[in-house]
């Protein structure tokens, strides 16, 4: 989530898509470059961090083996500066970037300049994605798109369109519990105060009244059906463990939470 002085205190109150998209997309162009000097270390420049918890592609391949993703083609959809295109980019992986926001593929840019390794990018939302039917094997996003849409099932139908029979879906996203908790990574963050059934969405608020960020909630049954409904097979769900070494602080997500409870959720699924 947005640090917490960047709006009024948040509020839980509904959000339609359009109010999403526009405040999600104008959020991520402003921050984008106050987010990379928060989060870039972190992430990497041509790194695959999966989450804050700090697992990476490297360690867990969840995409696969990276010799069968050399062989196709693979989509990043809600990609932010495309660190995770960019280090599959760096195996030799032929990799399209995507994401909603120009100021996050600016970032992206920049990055490829820094490092030498240019991913080719698309600006679109990822519930409608300029891309053939069956045109890729893999389509995965670690913790974009899916939580920042008001029809998340309609990304997983999306998601399925364009993958070849028998390709993976891979998604990161927060863990449905963390939804009970206050975003706060200290003692305070560790009492429920919300409920795990409310799917109000969370919405920082500007002045006018106007969401200037929001995220929409689904629990774990939820996003099971979105996926089988979109046509998946669901393979796995991870729950990744705070990993060893890992002092970063980021929102919600600290050492201290990451010992005692979930915080992300990372789906893997096939296409039927």
């Amino acid at each position: 989530m947005s640090p917490p002085d960047a709006f009024p205190p948040a509020l839980r109150r509904p959000s339609a898509a359009a109010e999403t998209r526009d405040a999600n997309r104008t959020w991520w162009d402003r921050e984008a470059p106050a987010y990379l000097v928060e989060h870039g270390e972190f992430l990497g420049d041509a790194d695959f961090v999966w989450c804050p918890e700090g697992l990476r592609e490297a360690d867990a391949r969840l995409l696969g083996d990276p010799a069968q993703l050399r062989a196709g083609r693979v989509l990043e959809i809600g990609c932010g500066a495309a660190q995770c295109s960019r280090y599959l980019a760096g195996l030799g992986v032929p990799v399209i970037a995507t994401d909603l926001s120009a100021g996050m593929l600016a970032q992206a840019r920049r990055l490829d300049a820094a490092t030498g390794l240019v991913v080719p990018v698309a600006q679109c939302d990822g519930s409608s994605l300029p891309f053939a039917d069956e045109s890729f094997d893999v389509v995965f996003t670690a913790y974009g798109v899916v939580p920042f849409v008001a029809d998340s099932a309609a990304v997983m139908r999306e998601a399925h369109r364009v993958l070849r029979p028998g390709g993976r879906f891979v998604f990161a996203t927060s863990h449905p519990f963390r939804w009970c908790f206050p975003d706060d990574p200290g003692p305070a963050g560790l009492t429920v105060a919300f409920s795990y059934f409310d799917r109000t969405p969370y919405v920082e608020q500007e002045p006018d009244g106007a969401a200037g960020y929001v995220e929409h909630h689904r629990t774990l049954g939820d996003r099971v059906r979105e996926l089988v409904g979109a046509g998946f097979t669901l393979l796995d769900v991870v729950e990744p463990t705070w990993q060893a070494g890992n002092e970063q602080t980021w929102g919600g997500w600290s050492p201290l939470r990451g010992e005692l409870f979930p915080g992300t959720a990372i789906f893997v699924a096939a296409a039927s």
